[in-house]
C-alpha cells in the first residue's frame, strides 16, 4: 500500500534562526530572495525527513507561494499544495488547472471581503499608531487571502488586531471568512481556501493512481488541524501551537 505525508513546511520541518534557540549543527533549509538563508533544519528534523522520505511520499502542504517554495531547499518529488490550499502542483511542478479552475471563481468571489478586511487592518492600525500594514497575497494571477506582520515581531499587536479590528467585522459581514494566527504571522481567509480542501482533492486523484492509499498529515498550527484530520494519521511536533493546543494541554 502507497503511504503519502501531507507536510506543512514552515515550523514542522524547519524553522527560523530565533526558534532554534540552544540546537547545533543546524543546515539552511530555506532562503530569502536575496539568497539569504531565513530557515533552518536541526539534526533530529533532517534525520525526521530522511525517515519519512525512505518509508512514504512527501507531499508538501504549505501557506507558501510558488516562489517561496521553490526557496526551499528539501527533495521533494511528488505534488505540493500551496496558498494555503490554493494551489496544487503536479509532481515536476506544473501547475494542476483542474484544481486552479475551480478555485478561481471561488477567490474571485472573496475578493470584496479581503479588500474590506485589508482596509478595516490599515485604518484601526493608523488610527492606534500600530506599524503593521496588510498584504494582500496573490498567485497564478488569483488573490487569495490577506497578511499582516508587525515589523518588531510584537505577537501581541496582531492579536490586538485581531480581536478589536476584525472579530466584530467577522461576527458580521466577514462572516465567511476565518483568521489564522499563529507567531508574528496574521492571516485572513476565505473559508472556501484551506489545505483540508486540496488535501481531499488530491487524495482522490492518489487513489485514482494508486487504489487504496495510507495517509498521514502533519502540521504545527490550530489551522493545519482540519487537512491533518482528512488524513488516517496525524502527526504533531512537540513544541508548537498545536501540540500546546492539544497533547500538551492534557
Amino acid at each position: 500500500m502507497k503511504k503519502f505525508l501531507f507536510v506543512d513546511l514552515d515550523d514542522t520541518l524547519f524553522q527560523t534562526l530565533p526558534k532554534c534557540e540552544g540546537q547545533a549543527h543546524l543546515q539552511p533549509a530555506a532562503y530569502l530572495q536575496d539568497g539569504s538563508v531565513i530557515s533552518y533544519t536541526t539534526p533530529r528534523q533532517r534525520a525526521f525527513f530522511e525517515l519519512m522520505h525512505r518509508e512514504m511520499t512527501l507531499i508538501p502542504t504549505t501557506a507558501r507561494n510558488l516562489d517561496a517554495l521553490r526557496r526551499v531547499d528539501l527533495p521533494f518529488c511528488s505534488y505540493a499544495i500551496t496558498n494555503y490550499g490554493g494551489v496544487v502542483l503536479e509532481p515536476g511542478g506544473a501547475l494542476d488547472h483542474v484544481w486552479l479552475e475551480t478555485m478561481r471563481p471561488d477567490m474571485d468571489k472573496a475578493l470584496p471581503g479581503l479588500q474590506e478586511a485589508m482596509l478595516l487592518i490599515d485604518d484601526y492600525t493608523a488610527r492606534v499608531g500600530l506599524p503593521g500594514r496588510a498584504r494582500l497575497v496573490e498567485d497564478c494571477a488569483i488573490p487569495f487571502y490577506i497578511v499582516l506582520k508587525d515589523p518588531e515581531k510584537n505577537a501581541e499587536r496582531l492579536a490586538q488586531v485581531e480581536h478589536e479590528a476584525l472579530a466584530p467585522w467577522l461576527a458580521g459581514s466577514g462572516r465567511d471568512f476565518f483568521i489564522h494566527r499563529n507567531g508574528n504571522n496574521l492571516a485572513v481567509l476565505p473559508k472556501t481556501l484551506n489545505k483540508a480542501r486540496a488535501v481531499a482533492y488530491l487524495r482522490q486523484r492518489l487513489q485514482a493512481e494508486h487504489g487504496e492509499i495510507m495517509t498521514f498529515g502533519m502540521g504545527d498550527s490550530l489551522s493545519d488541524a482540519r487537512f491533518m484530520a482528512a488524513c488516517d494519521y496525524a502527526i504533531v511536533p512537540s513544541g508548537t501551537q498545536l501540540a500546546k493546543l492539544t497533547v500538551a494541554a492534557l
